[in-house]
This record gives C-alpha cells, structure tokens and sequence, in this order.
C-alpha cells in the first residue's frame, strides 16, 4: 500500500500552520481584533468596530506578492475607503441616490479586474466598504469623521503589514515556495499512479492535468514574489540567492518530472504480471514524500534532514530488475531507463539540499528575472479598451451592476431583517467573471452557511456564554481569514458561526439572524446564478480556440528550439527556460479553461472528449521535445542528420495546419528535402525514434483539433 497520503494527512496540520495562507489570517484577525477590544475596554466600542472595518477592507489588497506592489495596493485601497464611504454617506440619503451610486461604484470597481489580482482586491474593498456603510445611519456633519475613522484602520492594518514584513523579509517567500515543493510532490504522487496496473490511465491523465495546473499556479506565485521584489533578486546576502537558486532548481527538478513520458498502456501489457510496475509506482511515491519533506523544511524554515534511504532503495530495485527472467520476445531496455530517469530524480534533489547549506546560491548563474513575470502596467488606455462588450472584464462588471441593483431592489421591496446588505454582499463577492466559478460558489456559499449556521446556533445553545464562546469566536474569525484566498467552502464554514456569534455578543437574538442570513445568502444567490446566465454569459467553449492558439504557438516556439539543436546550434538557457515556461502558462491556460468548460451546461460544452485527448497529447508531446532537448543541450552541439530536422518540419507544418483548423491565420511552413547522401547519427535508434514520434504527435494533434472544430476545417480547406 503506498504511504504516501497518509504521510500528507498527517503532516496537513503543521502545514496549515506554517502556510502563508494562515500567516495572512494570523495577521488580519490581530489586525481586526485588536482596535475592536481596543474600544470595547476604553467604552468606545463604535469607533473600536469602525477601525476594525477599515483593517478588514484594507486587507482583500495584501495577498502575497512584491513589498512595493502590496504597500501600493494597500494605499489605493486606503484612499478607495475614504472616498467611497464618504459618497455613500451622501447617498444613502435617498434611495435612487444610493441605487445610482451602488450601480456606478459595483461597474466601476468590477472593471478593476482588467488590471489584475491585487486590482481586483482594491475594487472588492471599496465594494464591500460601500455595501456595510448603506445602512449607517451617519449625520452628514460627521460624514468625514466616519470616514476618516474607517481610513484610519485601514492604515493601522497598512502599518500592521509593513511591520511584519520589515522583520522577516524573507518568509512570505519561503512559505510560498515551499507550498510549490509541496504541490510538485503531489504531481510526482500521480506520476506513480501510471506505473501502477490498478489504476485507470485515463482517471491519471485527468489527475496529472489537474494538479499541472495547481503547481503552474504556484510557481507563478513564487515568480511574482522572488522576481519582482528587487531586496531579493538585486542584493547581494545569501538568503536572497538561495531563495532565487532554490526556485531555478525546483523548475528544473518539475521539467525532469513533465519529461519522462513511456506508452504506460504497453508497459502495463508487457511487464503488469512481473510485479516490477508496482515496485516502481512505490520508488517514486518515496520521491514524492521526500520532496514534500524537503518542501516542509523550506516553509518552516527548518533545517532538512533525510531520513528516507532512496539510493539504496533504488540500488535493491535494479537487483531486481536484473533478477526479472529474459524472454527472447521482451526487452528490458524500457525499465533500465526508468531507473535512470529516477536516478536523475534524485540526483535533482540531492542537489537542492544545498539550499540548506551555506553554499547555495554562489555559483547560480544569473539571469534576466524581470523576463520571466509579467509587468501589468496601470494605464488607462486599458482601461478604456475594455468598454465594448467583447471584453469579459466589461460584461462581468455589467452583470455585477445589474445583479447589484436588482438585490438593492429586492431589499427595498422585501424590508425583511435588519442586515439586507448581506444581499449584495453575497452578490458582489459570488459573482464571477466564468459562470462555472459562480455556479461553485453558489453551492459552496449555500452549503457553508446552512451548516455554519448549524454549527453557529449549536455552540450558543451548549457552549456556556462567555469566554469559551468568545474563544470560539475567535477560532472561526481565524479560520476565516485563513481560508479566504484558498478554500471558499471552508471559509464560509467558518464565516457563519463567526458572524452569529458576533451579533450575540453585541445582544442581538442569534435565532433570527441565523435565519435572516439564510435567506439573504439564497437571495444573493439566486440572484446572482440568475444574472451569470442570463445577462451576457461568459462560456468557456467560446473561449478555448484563444487558449489553442497561445499553446500552438508555444508549441512550435519550443520545436524551433528542437530544431536548431539538431542543426548543431547551442540553445542558450535563456531563451530555452522562457521557452519552457510559456508552455507551462499555456498548458495550465487550457486545462484550467477546459475544466472550467465541464461545469457548465452540457448542451454548452463542445467536443469534451476531443478536447482532453488534446490535453494528453500535448502532454506527451512536451515531454518528448524536452527529452529531446535535455539530451541535445547535455552534449557538444554537432549537426544531425536532414532526416530528422525534416521530421520536426513536418511536425511544425502540422501544428500549423491545426492553427489554421481553429481559426488562426499561419504561414505554411515548408519541409525540406532530404539530401541522399545524408549521415545517420550515432545514436539514430533513439533520438531519430523520438523525433519521428513527436512529428505523429503533432500530426495527431492536428487530427484531433480537425474533429472538434470541423466547420473551421471546412472553411480551410475551401
């Protein structure tokens, strides 16, 4: 049995409290807590709750990322706070005031998503900051008072956040890169699955992508904060270049893993009756566990200790190999390089270990960082280009807008509760920009607050009131924060019983509002569901021939690499890693929009099964390119033969040929000639194997592209 998950489960708990995503809400709920029992203890606990709002709001802007880029997007927020709850203060003096308003602030903060993540977070703070002052009631002469009171707790959460990034600089980015090492073990854990004759190739395929697309999402995670904080990449300490020379090393140690591509369905027939398979399944769960406890020192910022004897495992599972009995049709060649492919595994991690040394870092060579993130300037010509209803960004904030007034009217007509912001609360915050995002948080909203608010009324009918339901409080006030940029059920499983327990506290009957958010939650809703399908949807099926055309794209960029070792040319590492990672961005582009696509309507998705046989072929096309590569690049640059350079023509031509087929516009590329005289290589059977291989699995890329969209094929073809 493999122990792998249960070695995860066990260490999920230490991992949490190490975790970035807890650090975060460690942070918000001491920034929050404190001004609220601040003005509880000195009698002014409306001013301690105002303070405490303004933290809260400031805080959606402070996700991991560069130093400079937090402390601006805090700023903007601060500013947002100050502006917004002043004009609301206005407005909420008359109902079409307040209606106009909330649609202008809900479009116009929407479209702050065209700018990115921490964007979007100063867009979300100013809506929130506009939906919990509605219902204020706050005399027009003290209108700039609140509002300087809610700025001012935004600031106290700013100068908070500065604080403890000042005193551990470094965290943030271990914790982050950490987490990586920890998703690139799990992606190495469904690797082992393929070796294994019990499992479903298809079920791995499908797990493979799914978690490519979780350790994509990582590693750009690392990228913005390594690279585009300069105290890291420009300073000359040796923390800064262990935390850059870890993360090179970790990308590196991802390509050895995405490489390594066999025909599983033939090694399954050939060797399933030996026992072998499932010995090497087990091998690579122990690298997996190994490099999670590698990833678990880096986020604890502990030192690493090996405790897993992986060598002289591997050394008992060659003896084995050996000892396999020889048919004179079967050949073992296929296993041997196996066991080298993991050899190099290990090899991969032993040299991260350095990381834990005082040597690592001094002899990395350094290259242009800034290349390989994204830099999203603030300009308003953006802006201004995403109002036309061709933009997604434009019609998600239309659709905020529209849904925003039609619960501010619900509200208006219904008169039911005390707390009807939590209407459009839920509105703003479940509506997404895909429908398949909105309709799982639809779910994962209803499901967290029917049984939060179970959990919430249980523990105020047999938990004694006091500080034991205080504690309590605290507990899931933690817990919700803590979840909030990771997991939406969970934190709405906390959110509920937090909230119900607040307003106990502050005396009003827990009974009612537990129902009340029940039926604002459903509202909000139902509302919100209504608007994602009906006002100008966004499909994923519409979308995916823009993420087909980035991947060619990136396919054939990564084969001129290919194709220019085989002329004998050196490829640089620069040109070679941006390469490499353009195929990951546009590899986890597609897969996530694919998965995405599965969640909507049935009558909306298009050719599902055509789609997913793409996703593996592109999977093993990249595989094989990058074999093809790290051998090429591991060698003196000599000229191969026409042969195969005319194999990765053919194989450029076909994924033009499937760029035309989804609606791109591409220059044929033409096939050389083969010249008679032309000299085999030394080592012909296996790269002139592997370069053959690659040119059908772009032709059957083709293929499969051709089936799913056969009106473009047509129209190509005419």
């Amino acid at each position: 049995m493999n122990p792998l998950p249960l070695r995860f489960e066990r260490r999920e708990i230490r991992y949490f409290l190490y975790s970035q995503a807890f650090a975060d809400g460690l942070r918000t709920t001491v920034a929050i807590l404190v001004p609220a029992l601040a003005g509880f203890y000195l009698g002014a606990i409306e001013l301690g709750m105002t303070l405490s709002l303004g933290a809260l709001c400031v805080s959606l802007t402070d996700a991991p990322g560069p130093i400079t880029n937090k402390r601006n997007g805090m700023l903007f927020a601060a500013l947002a706070l100050f502006l917004i709850s002043s004009l609301t203060t206005l407005a909420r003096i008359h109902p079409w005031g307040m209606a106009l308003e909330l649609a202008a602030v809900a479009f116009f903060f929407s479209m702050f998503n065209a700018y990115g993540p921490r964007a979007a977070g100063v867009g979300n703070a100013a809506i929130l900051i506009m939906v919990l002052t509605m219902d204020k009631e706050t005399p027009l002469s003290e209108a700039l008072l609140h509002s300087a009171q809610i700025t001012a707790g935004g600031l106290w959460y700013f100068c908070l956040s500065l604080f403890f990034s000042w005193i551990s600089p470094y965290r943030a980015a271990q914790r982050v890169l950490g987490d990586c090492l920890r998703e690139m073990a799990r992606y190495l854990h469904t690797k082992a699955r393929f070796y294994d004759p019990a499992t479903s190739l298809d079920d791995d395929y499908r797990s493979m992508v799914q978690q490519q697309v979780l350790v994509h999402e990582k590693q750009d995670a690392v990228r913005e904060i390594l690279f585009k904080t300069r105290q890291i990449v420009q300073e000359t300490t040796l923390p800064g270049r262990r935390l850059v020379w870890m993360f090179v090393e970790a990308v590196d140690l991802f390509e050895e893993m995405t490489h390594i591509y066999y025909d599983y369905a033939s090694l399954r027939e050939r060797f399933a009756s030996t026992g072998i398979l499932e010995k090497i399944s087990a091998q690579i769960a122990v690298l997996a566990t190994e490099l999670d406890t590698l990833g678990a020192a880096v986020q604890m910022n502990r030192p690493y200790r090996n405790p897993l004897p992986i060598e002289d495992n591997l050394t008992r599972l060659k003896e084995e190999l050996d000892a396999l009995p020889r048919l004179p049709s079967e050949s073992h060649l296929v296993l041997r390089k196996i066991l080298v492919n993991l050899r190099r595994l290990v090899q991969r991690m032993r040299q991260m270990e350095r990381f834990f040394e005082g040597t690592a870092g001094e002899s990395s060579a350094r290259l242009d960082h800034g290349r390989f993130v994204n830099h999203q300037p603030l300009d308003a010509r953006i802006f201004a280009d995403n109002l036309t209803l061709e933009s997604g960004v434009f019609r998600h904030s239309l659709r905020v807008a529209i849904a925003c007034l039609a619960g501010y009217g619900m509200t208006l007509l219904i008169g039911y509760g005390q707390h009807s912001y939590w209407v459009l609360l839920t509105i703003a915050f479940i509506l997404k920009p895909a429908f398949s995002l909105t309709r799982e948080r639809n779910i994962q909203r209803i499901i967290g607050t029917v049984v939060g608010g179970l959990i919430g009324v249980a523990v105020l009918l047999l938990v004694p009131a006091g500080k034991v339901q205080f504690a309590i409080m605290v507990l899931c006030m933690l817990g919700t924060y803590s979840f909030m940029r990771i997991n939406y059920l969970v934190m709405v499983l906390f959110t509920t019983p937090f909230v119900i327990l607040l307003f106990s506290f502050l005396g009003m009957p827990f009974r009612e509002v537990a129902m009340e958010r029940l039926f604002d939650t459903v509202l909000g809703c139902a509302l919100a569901f209504g608007c994602s399908v009906l006002l100008f949807p966004s499909w994923e099926a519409r979308q995916l021939s823009g993420h087909l055309q980035g991947l060619l794209a990136a396919d054939r960029n990564y084969l001129s690499l290919l194709c220019d070792a085989l002329a004998g040319k050196p490829v640089p590492p620069l040109p070679y890693k941006l390469a490499r990672k353009e195929i990951y961005v546009q590899t986890a582009n597609l897969s996530a929009a694919f998965q995405r696509m599965l969640n909507e309507p049935r009558n909306l998705q298009r050719s599902a099964q055509q789609l997913q046989q793409f996703i593996v072929l592109q999977h093993i096309l990249f595989s094989n390119i990058a074999s093809a590569l790290a051998e090429l690049r591991n060698r003196e640059p000599q000229v191969q033969p026409a042969a195969l350079r005319q194999a990765i023509d053919k194989a450029q031509a076909a994924l033009v040929r499937a760029s035309v087929s989804i609606g791109m516009k591409a220059k044929p590329v033409p096939v050389r000639t083969v010249p008679a005289d032309a000299a085999p290589a030394p080592d012909a059977p296996v790269l002139g194997g592997q370069v053959q291989f690659i040119a059908q699995v772009c032709q059957d890329m083709e293929k499969v592209l051709a089936e799913a969209y056969p009106n473009n094929q047509s129209k190509a073809s005419s």
